[in-house]
């Protein structure tokens, strides 16, 4: 438990920062107007392009017997790719509401 404490006192800004995003993103996703949340969210899942590309990255220059970087990257691609594929999916499906239908005059 030591080793913990020893980590976040080293860590502290670091720490600091990150609540700190965590608070400033609630506020920013709290304001957005519902209209414009469906498309903000779609384009920031397929953003996640940049996490998978990243992950394939980190896993390619692992040492092979380095079992959390691997496992750590595994992880990182497939929730990256269900992100990307899930933006993708409801942009698709966004797009779809306006479009006409051809049976309706």
């Amino acid at each position: 438990m030591d080793s913990v404490f020893t980590w976040i006192a080293g860590n502290q800004q670091t720490a600091y920062i990150v609540i700190l995003m965590i608070f400033v993103g609630i506020e920013i996703i709290g304001r957005v107007p519902s209209v414009l949340h469906t498309p903000l969210m779609s384009g920031a899942n397929a953003i996640h392009g940049v996490v998978v590309i990243g992950a394939i990255i980190v896993m390619g220059k692992a040492e092979h017997d380095n079992y959390l970087a691997l496992v750590l990257g595994f992880l990182a691609v497939v929730l990256g790719t269900l992100n990307v594929v899930g933006g993708f999916v409801v942009t698709d499906r966004m797009l779809e509401m306006f479009k006409s239908k051809k049976g309706k005059k």
